[in-house]
């Protein structure tokens, strides 16, 4: 990786984290619905962030190579047992405490997943004949068997229930199989089944999860239920305006109208206190850390890493579009973090691992 391309990662990620770190300070001062000790527990998370990118970067990436469907596995049994004796906080499921630690199994699924469809993509071959029998063997090959395993993790997390990183799980399958080369049609094909079978989704789906659909749809139907966090939070936003109110001076914020603002409506406190200048310039620092790990993908010449790079990549833009289109209204609340700035210790930690891989896959871009 040239010089200027790790620097400009490092610069980006510490600024995303800065940002994050100013946000939650203003969501927690004086307020008692929110603990100030989260700003104390985030800061203590930013250094440690930042030490493990820092090893991850000196780690040879293809380590995960081998391992990754043994981490795959783990993961898969860590997701059954949070099923089975998970805590519940909220009317979900989400949580698992070994050896006095409490985390996030779901988070750890996002890397896993993308380890485990890296390798698995990474043994493609290309198919010289077309004939009706190929056709079949591509789709089983290509698309089923590793949609299955996808599928696998997809189901135990909705079953949390999680439906926004049972979302992304989807996502990233679907990033992987155009980066891997399979034909364009039968990506299209594949689509439009998933899409035409999408309504029937609807008599799977949590009676809460149903209500978050619809007041999406019209957020004034429950105002003061399903609505009142998604309206709250696009009057903080809007209020914001160009410059924003200032710092602890948000109302929406400082006055206790906005729920979760430290975890899934962190961007609303930024958007309020910094107006559309701080949005611009957070999302200006998630562009340039994306657009680098789109370069590290096409300096990689190894299939395996390249793979991994797009999956990264694919997680970190899709949960920043998701999170931030949820929080104007543009997609119905699905609970998703935003990457290095809300809340969340597990999230965090796996966002810094991943970003460190970055660092691992410039410095060992070789051929298996």
């Amino acid at each position: 990786m040239p010089r200027h391309l790790e620097r400009q990662i490092w610069i980006y990620t510490a600024m995303i984290m800065g940002i994050g770190l100013i946000a939650l300070y203003s969501a927690a001062f004086e307020n008692v619905r929110v603990p100030h000790k989260i700003f104390y527990d985030q800061l203590i998370g930013v250094i440690v962030g930042l030490a493990v990118m820092y090893g991850m970067g000196r780690l040879d990436y293809r380590l995960f190579y081998d391992t990754a469907y043994i981490l795959y596995i783990l993961n898969v049994i860590l997701l059954i047992l949070v099923l089975v004796g998970g805590r519940n906080a909220l009317g979900a499921r989400r949580w698992i405490e070994i050896a006095g630690v409490s985390f996030q199994p779901s988070e750890i699924t996002k890397l896993t997943v993308i380890l485990m469809l890296a390798r698995y993509f990474s043994r493609r071959r290309s198919m010289s004949h077309f004939d009706m029998m190929g056709k079949i063997e591509v789709i089983v090959r290509e698309i089923i068997f590793p949609l299955f395993l996808s599928a696998i993790s997809m189901v135990l997390i909705f079953k949390q229930p999680d439906l926004g990183t049972a979302i992304l799980i989807f996502g990233i399958f679907m990033a992987l199989l155009f980066a891997a080369g399979l034909r364009i049609q039968y990506i299209v094909s594949f689509l439009g089944v998933v899409i035409a079978l999408v309504p029937l989704g609807w008599h799977f789906l949590k009676p809460y999860q149903k209500d978050r659909l619809l007041v999406f749809l019209n957020p004034n139907i429950d105002p003061l239920g399903a609505g009142y966090t998604v309206i709250q939070s696009k009057i903080a936003v809007g209020s914001g305006m160009i410059f924003g109110k200032g710092w602890f001076a948000g109302t929406q914020n400082q006055l206790n109208f906005l729920p979760e603002r430290h975890t899934d409506f962190i961007f609303s406190v930024i958007g309020e206190e910094w107006g559309l200048v701080g949005a611009l310039a957070l999302l200006y620092c998630y562009f340039k850390l994306i657009n680098s790990g789109l370069d590290i993908a096409r300096h990689t010449k190894d299939k395996f890493g390249r793979l991994l790079a797009i999956g990264i990549v694919t997680i970190l833009a899709l949960q920043v579009i998701i999170n931030i289109g949820m929080v104007i209204g543009l997609f119905p609340v699905v609970g998703l973090t935003l990457p290095m700035v809300s809340y969340g210790r597990t999230s965090f930690l796996m966002f810094t691992i991943m970003i460190g891989l970055f660092f691992s896959l410039s410095k060992h871009r070789m051929v298996f």
